[in-house]
């Protein structure tokens, strides 16, 4: 069987990487990462403060930043720091808080795929208590195994994923606080090393025979498999000169075993004499595999073939192998068990030579009983964590297993899959709109969201969640009216519903509400005896005072929200046009005041302009029924015979373009802002991608704005940034719907190359201009780039990418920071970036999934020579001769 396509290109990639090594520093040089990780390699230092490549391997090991959001960085005691060679070794994550802290790990190969992962540990007296801590160790949702070694040790696993995410977990249990000091997932091809359930727990992997290397590993083990030297002192060591046959027509091939740990073996002493190991498993229960690797590397000059038996413990696995020089054979045992696990290669009576072992492998079946939570809830709770920004300590690994260790306000049903029933997070200080995610909470029967600062309407899909019997939003900012579904349910005594405290929401329609009133009231009054008319009259009178009140106050509220403006008053508060703040394709924009002393911008329709009233209505249209804190709001519009004009709310930091250009100045002094910092620039993307989340993900039909670019990005006097310009919008019918253009509009630099070749436009033609939007932030260049004397430009991702590939961030990086920013923080922004501007939309993530990551990196702020000393494998008591 042929060799997967990872396993035959990973030398390959991971040469061009080293070849990247060579001229840049291992820390400013992420591509090496990235070149690594595409054929299944993650490699985390825990601990350390700066990316590096270990000198003796060449493999790249980053930091734990992006990983994991909770501990503590420390170091190992001076005293012993010196005593093992490898860089991991210096430093460790430590945990002092919280009951479980876990790793996440988004390997390219996803759910359903083979991985090595191991978990390297040194205590190394890091906090001076010189006492060994223990604790557990869990992959996923099962217990892996217990850490108890004050050595350096690690523990290594082979795991089939069953979600797309891998999450190791360290559980405290009351022995101390648990530590890591490295983390490491190899990819491997998907038929080795794979069972029908459970994991393959290693005890031990040893290179049997003479060997130069103590270890061997990557680059010589494509899958940086840790193979021990081990000599046993009863047998006859063996060493071959001769290149192995690896070639696919043998079981190595498919293995990807080293020649060099095939080149060494033991054999007996005589063909009469067997070779024999055995030894004692702490859990007399444990099911063991046993994987051997046999080569003939003695050519043999009298025709026959060396020939053996294997057995193990009285014949629970046996097997009848015979070798061909140079050709090996992989032997992989049946699960046995016993309180003593033996086996024995022996010689048949066709062989007149003794037995050999060139490798062997030992694995324990780790039992996998817990399911993990259902993937939809998953990734709705966890999006539900990054939008509001949670930070619990227990709000970690698994949200609902196992039971024991359920996030803090959730309660969950312990079906297959177990999935989130209840979810409380009542004063939690959430901001913003009720996010959409919580619709894909399909089991959700209870929802507190009580006594926030959540703002904008409710939305119609929590009426949609079958299960809903309790929904608490008092005690918020929510605005507009209560959805007919959930006012149906709440009246019809299936939901029972809770929205005091929300002073602007409407909990019915008011205009009609109010109107019915007076259309009754008058009639009611007018048709009544004389005896009532002078009493109810004069209660009449009370009534109709407190409705112009009413009516009044109203009024004075709509004058602020999309109003209909004459002409005149445009002119009017506008000082007859008298301050131009800016020109767009539109026409020009003036600065205007209206009578409450509200500052606005005003957008006239040009003659000239480039766009027609066509799009002015789909504009004002639009922004009538949108409202986002991100998005700029429409305060109201005239079209008035030969006059149309767009009144905004006045952004009076101008647009984004402006800034990263230097242009803008302030207003009236003309001196220049300040440089945006970098926290600045990533809060303006997150804004910016909360707006273009909600008219993609908040929106029923989604909206897609056709026109990202940095000057549709306007900035409040906060700074905060806010999308305008929506000429150009479009709604879609349903979520996965497209529309083909036979003549793409947008702005040259910004437009999807897939929608500027076929016409398709869908939510991803928006990605791809946040994408660039983006690395206009990153670099403070446009994204057409023109020379001086304007005879030739060149896009932003062309004069880009091949810098960046060449992991040189600092090149790239918009000078006028002048070196203020976090180089984690950085590459994660050109990381993120990158993957919105793939060249297809099905390359390219959601908003959403962008939002999470920029808010990830908002928050985020030398290499040592390779000898392995004291590194063991933590297990049972090795197997010895008898």
């Amino acid at each position: 069987m042929g060799r997967s396509t990872p396993a035959f290109s990973f030398s390959l990639l991971a040469s061009l990487a080293l070849g990247f090594a060579l001229v840049v520093q291992a820390q400013q040089n992420p591509v090496f990462f990235f070149l690594l990780n595409l054929q299944g390699f993650i490699s985390i230092d825990c601990g350390a403060t700066n990316a590096y490549i270990e000198e003796g391997n060449n493999i790249a090991y980053e930091t734990d930043e992006r990983f994991i959001d909770s501990g503590k960085n420390m170091q190992i005691s001076t005293e012993v720091i010196y005593q093992n060679a490898l860089q991991l070794s210096k430093n460790l994550r430590s945990f002092p808080n919280g009951a479980r802290n876990c790793y996440t790990l988004r390997p390219g190969g996803g759910s359903n795929n083979t991985y090595l992962i191991r978990a390297s540990f040194w205590y190394g007296n890091y906090d001076g208590k010189n006492q060994t801590p223990s604790f557990n160790l869990y992959i996923d949702v099962n217990y892996w195994t217990t850490v108890s070694n004050g050595k350096y040790i690690y523990e290594e696993i082979m795991y089939v994923s069953q979600t797309n995410d891998i999450q190791v977990c360290l559980v405290n249990t009351g022995n101390g606080v648990p530590f890591i000091s490295a983390l490491e997932l190899r990819t491997l091809d998907d038929d080795i090393y794979r069972l029908g359930s459970g994991a393959l727990q290693l005890n031990w992997r040893h290179d049997i025979g003479l060997s130069l290397k103590k270890f061997i590993r990557y680059p010589f083990d494509v899958y940086d498999r840790i193979w021990e030297a081990k000599n046993y002192n009863f047998w006859f060591i063996l060493n071959a000169t001769s290149a192995i046959d690896l070639s696919e027509n043998n079981d190595a091939y498919k293995y990807n075993i080293s020649g060099q740990v095939l080149q060494t073996a033991q054999r007996s002493m005589n063909a009469s004499s067997p070779m024999h190991l055995e030894w004692t498993p702490s859990i007399s229960t444990k099911k063991w595999i046993v994987y051997f690797y046999f080569v003939e590397i003695v050519r043999l000059t009298d025709g026959l073939q060396r020939e053996f038996t294997i057995s193990i413990n009285d014949n629970q696995f046996k097997k009848t192998v015979s070798l061909e020089y140079l050709k090996p054979v992989v032997v992989i045992s049946t699960p046995v068990t016993g309180s003593l696990i033996s086996f024995s290669i022996e010689s048949t009576n066709n062989s007149g030579h003794p037995p050999i072992l060139n490798a062997v492998e030992y694995y324990t079946i780790g039992d996998l009983p817990n399911v993990p939570t259902a993937q939809d809830d998953v990734k709705a709770i966890n999006d539900i964590k990054a939008m509001y920004c949670i930070k619990r300590e227990s709000w970690q690994g698994d949200p609902c297993v196992p039971s024991n260790f359920t996030w803090e306000g959730l309660n969950c049903s312990y079906g297959n899959p177990p999935k989130i029933i209840s979810l409380k997070l009542s004063s939690s200080n959430l901001m913003g709109n009720i996010v959409s995610s919580l619709s894909h909470l399909s089991r959700l029967e209870y929802l507190d969201l009580s006594n926030n600062q959540l703002t904008g309407a409710i939305p119609e899909i929590l009426a949609k969640l079958p299960h809903l019997r309790f929904l608490n939003l008092s005690g918020n900012n929510l605005t507009g009216s209560v959805p007919k579904a959930l006012n149906k349910r709440a009246m019809d005594k299936t939901l029972n519903m809770s929205l005091t405290g929300n002073v602007a929401l409407c909990l019915a329609d008011p205009c009609l509400q109010r109107k019915k009133k007076r259309d009754i009231l008058i009639p009611l009054v007018a048709s009544v005896s004389s005896f009532f008319v002078i009493l109810f009259g004069a209660l009449a009178l009370v009534w109709l005072s407190k409705w112009r009140r009413i009516a009044e106050l109203s009024k004075r509220t709509l004058r602020l929200k999309n109003r209909p403006f004459k002409y005149g008053e445009v002119s009017r508060i506008t000082g007859n046009f008298g301050r131009v703040i800016g020109e767009g394709g539109f026409g020009k924009v003036y600065l205007g005041t209206l009578d409450s002393g509200t500052v606005v911008a005003v957008k006239m329709l040009s003659k000239s302009s480039k766009q027609g009233y066509k799009e002015f209505q789909a504009e004002a249209q639009l922004l009538m029924i949108v409202h986002h804190g991100n998005l700029v709001s429409l305060l109201g519009y005239c079209d008035d015979s030969k006059h149309v004009a767009l009144i905004y709310e006045y952004m009076a930091n101008g647009n984004l373009r402006q800034h990263l250009s230097g242009v803008f100045k302030m207003q009236p002094t003309g001196d220049h802002l300040k440089v945006l910092t970098w926290s600045k620039r990533l809060q303006i993307a997150v804004d910016a991608g909360q707006g273009l989340d909600y008219l993609h993900n908040g929106c029923k039909p989604p909206i897609i704005h056709r026109d990202m670019k940095t000057t549709n990005i306007l900035l409040n006097e906060n700074f905060q940034a806010k999308i305008a310009d929506f000429g150009l919008s479009r709604a879609f019918a349903t979520e996965n719907d497209s529309y083909v253009s036979t003549c793409p509009a947008g702005t040259p630099g910004y437009l999807d190359p897939e929608f500027q070749s076929s016409g398709h436009l869908n939510k991803k033609s928006d990605v791809y201009g946040f994408g660039i939007i983006l690395f206009e932030l990153i670099t403070g260049r446009p994204a057409i780039m023109r020379s001086r004397d304007g005879s030739t430009s060149m896009h932003i991702l062309e004069w880009l990418i091949p810098i960046v590939e060449r992991g040189d961030l600092q090149s790239v990086m918009d000078p006028r920071l002048q070196g203020e920013f976090d180089i984690n923080s950085a590459w994660k922004a050109m990381e993120i970036a990158m993957s919105c501007t793939r060249p297809t939309a099905i390359q390219r993530p959601d908003i959403n999934h962008i939002l999470a990551e920029l808010k990830e990196s908002s928050v985020s702020k030398s290499s040592g020579s390779f000898e392995m000393t004291s590194l063991e494998l933590h297990s049972d008591n090795a197997p010895v001769t008898r």
